[in-house]
């Protein structure tokens, strides 16, 4: 079967108490030797029966229930390729900020901005950096600051 995840002493737990039975243990001295009650290691016991040696393994919670559907969230990649105008910002940057707000107007859904992180990355997708440079930007300028200016201040 494996080795239990790193810090599931409960399964390995379950697990040695399912070695005992093997080695003949009566259920009353695994409850004692492990430090649990017997209605425990019944349930153990009781899952092996059911289930096989897999009812030993950990099976933990779900965690919440998502507050969008799977297709609402599909929605998200689409809103963000129209561009954060096209829903009504000021310049064509996302933010996490921005996409909860699109969320939250769409499907009435609040979302915290930290979550929002999570939901693209979820998806594979993290939030737009700007592709398009300043109109103002001067690239001669700018390089000439790099080769002349920049050695100066570095030096000091």
């Amino acid at each position: 079967m494996g080795a239990p995840k790193k810090g599931d002493w409960r399964e390995a737990r379950r697990r040695q108490a399912w070695e005992l039975k093997q080695q003949g243990w009566r259920q009353k001295d695994i409850a004692q030797g492990l430090g649990v009650s017997e209605g425990a290691v019944s349930q153990w016991f009781r899952r092996v029966e059911q289930e096989g040696e897999a009812g030993l393994a950990s099976h933990p919670p779900p965690g919440p229930q998502s507050k969008l559907t799977e297709e609402q969230r599909q929605q998200i990649p689409q809103w963000l390729a129209q561009g954060a105008e096209a829903h009504g910002f000021r310049g064509d940057l996302w933010t996490s900020g921005r996409i909860r707000d699109v969320i939250e107007r769409q499907f009435g859904v609040h979302y915290h901005r930290d979550h929002v992180r999570k939901l693209l990355r979820d998806l594979g997708l993290s939030y737009q950096q700007p592709i398009e440079r300043a109109t103002q930007r001067d690239e001669e300028r700018i390089a000439a600051w790099a080769r002349e200016r920049w050695p100066e201040i570095k030096k000091g």
